[in-house]
């Protein structure tokens, strides 16, 4: 019975239609535009107005496709035109897994990605540490360095005897500190393991500074104010919108950061992107189990309207949960962040409450279990179409991937991670678990919905980046030839629908964001020259002209 319900249109593929225009004011029908983007290559993602070079748009919503002479006679005195000079025009592209406050954090950070030893990171960290109080900084990744083991305090506590350091890895779930910072933390040799957490300890047992997943709880930074989060997210908003993102799906808020966004929002030079956020499980489970999320607007520059979930860590530190023990670290499965019980109660209270539900899960056995939940969920979901989401989706048994179809849930996943993780992801898992390896075509063919995103910061917010890895599954420099695990690569087309229409679709919103066609909202992405799938090194390094979010030109290359 659940798999007829969820194989209806509203789990399947089906497009709904164009909503049409609202009836105009007398005299409205006919008034001019407010914006014309012309003299350009459109990428409708809708199969309509093929060979359209023009855009006319309205008061934030699109009026007519269709060829430069057709589109002049909506021209006016005051009409803003935007010359692509042959350039491409997408709907706007969206970033459906992403951290906008993470991003403006770590840009004032000490910048650690790419580090080459834990000597460069050292280095870095003394050119870069504020004068006093607390060094942070993000990035650091031990498969880069000679031996691509761990680190230890010892050199970062010789650089910093008396001051807290405190290191975030690259995926953000793991963290790197100096003794000053575990003598505040209380950390000693014999400090328990956290449950879904390791302090990472050498041969005498004594704690080495690196803290795994749920262990980077017990180290209390201190709290941002809410002055820093509006200026975080001020500054990660200029930086995306300059890499031709109209929207974000925000993952893993709290109360402080959903009250900035909100007072952003009511600005009207306030929050110029559109940010499509879950709550924190903990914020969630705390405070809102008896709120309902907000609805879904049209116009909305905000929306809180999920919760997050974590199911376990990321594969890098050795947190994915796995079906089978690592192949490099033969007596370690990972580490769950819920039991069984405690991952499927969460899901039912959010899905009854109304709730979307977006669960990390990276390893084959974290998938498993939250599959498992969404299933034993979703009769109890308040919504008739919940869209459950799992976030990354990395390492999936074959024979999951087609549940994802049969149970409406949408794959959210990050191209530019495969292309990150793809040296070492053999040494991890042995040979025969990548046929379920970052796997998006299985996805596709299967019937599900797949999103795409970044994960920034833990990957540059560059969609380019994205297209370029979804394309290619190559490293910028090209290599592998051909790309990794090749089967997997998709389209550019497929590619730009899943940055575009199906990020629409993991927020209930491809009703008026994500193709390009009448009566939807003007979000655009505008780039320089066009987008040539035959030239995937150009795709990387492809230039953004431009960024229109209602209709209103966020950011403009002259």
């Amino acid at each position: 019975m659940l798999r007829l319900l969820l194989s209806s249109p509203l789990y399947g593929c089906a497009r709904p239609s164009a909503p049409s225009l609202a009836a105009p004011t007398e005299g409205a029908a006919d008034a001019p535009a407010t914006l014309i983007v012309h003299r350009a290559d459109v990428r409708t993602l809708d199969g309509s107005a093929p060979g359209a070079t023009a855009i006319a748009v309205r008061d934030g919503v699109i009026l007519e496709l269709g060829d430069d002479a057709l589109l002049e006679r909506w021209r006016g005195a005051d009409t803003r035109v935007l010359d692509l000079a042959g350039g491409t025009v997408t709907p706007g592209l969206v970033d459906a897994h992403a951290h906008l406050v993470g991003l403006g954090d770590s840009l004032q950070s000490v910048d650690l990605r790419g580090a080459t030893s834990m000597d460069d990171v050292v280095e870095r960290l003394k050119a870069g540490a504020p004068p006093s109080g607390w060094v942070r900084g993000r990035g650091w990744d031990q498969n880069l360095w000679p031996g691509a083991t761990m680190p230890s305090h010892n050199p970062i506590t010789q650089a910093f005897p008396d001051r807290p350091v405190w290191l975030k890895r690259i995926d953000g779930h793991a963290a790197w500190g100096n003794a000053a910072l575990m003598r505040a933390a209380g950390i000693r040799a014999d400090t328990p393991d956290p449950e879904g957490g390791e302090i990472l300890r050498d041969g005498s047992g004594a704690a080495t500074g690196v803290f795994i997943d749920a262990a980077m709880d017990l180290v209390h930074a201190p709290p941002p104010t809410a002055d820093d989060v509006r200026h975080w997210l001020l500054t990660a908003q200029e930086h995306i919108l300059a890499r031709g993102l109209t929207g974000v799906h925000e993952m893993g808020i709290g109360p402080l950061e959903d009250q900035v966004y909100r007072a952003l929002a009511s600005d009207t030079d306030g929050l110029r992107v559109r940010v499509h956020a879950y709550a924190a499980e903990g914020w969630f489970v705390r405070d809102l189990l008896d709120q309902a999320p907000d609805p879904i607007r049209a116009d909305a520059r905000y929306t809180l309207a999920g919760v997050k979930v974590y199911a376990d860590g990321a594969l890098g530190s050795r947190g994915a949960a796995l079906l089978a023990p690592y192949a490099d670290r033969h007596d370690h499965t990972g580490l769950m962040q819920h039991d069984i019980p405690g991952l499927r109660r969460v899901v039912k209270q959010a899905m009854r409450g109304g709730w979307q539900v977006a669960t990390h899960a990276i390893g084959d056995a974290a998938n498993r279990a939250v599959l498992d939940a969404y299933e034993a969920g979703l009769p109890y979901a308040a919504r008739t179409d919940p869209r459950p989401r799992v976030e990354h989706c990395q390492i999936v048994d074959p024979v999951d991937i087609v549940r994802f179809a049969d149970l409406g849930v949408i794959a959210s996943m990050q191209p530019t991670h495969a292309t990150s993780d793809m040296p070492w992801a053999a040494e991890r898992l042995g040979t025969d678990r990548l046929a379920g390896a970052y796997a998006w075509q299985r996805y596709l063919e299967a019937g599900a919905h797949l999103a795409f995103g970044s994960d920034f910061p833990v990957e540059l917010a560059d969609v380019t980046h994205g297209l370029y890895a979804a394309v290619t599954r190559q490293d910028a420099a090209g290599q592998p030839s051909g790309g990794w695990l090749p089967d997997q690569r998709v389209s550019l087309e497929q590619a730009l629908r899943s940055f575009s229409y199906e990020a629409a679709y993991a927020a209930h919103r491809e009703a008026h964001v994500g193709r390009l066609a009448p009566g939807y909202r003007a979000d655009l992405t505008c780039f320089a020259a066009p987008l040539d799938e035959a030239n995937p090194a150009a795709l990387r390094e492809a230039a953004v002209r431009g960024t229109v979010v209602d209709g209103v030109v966020a950011y403009w290359a002259d």
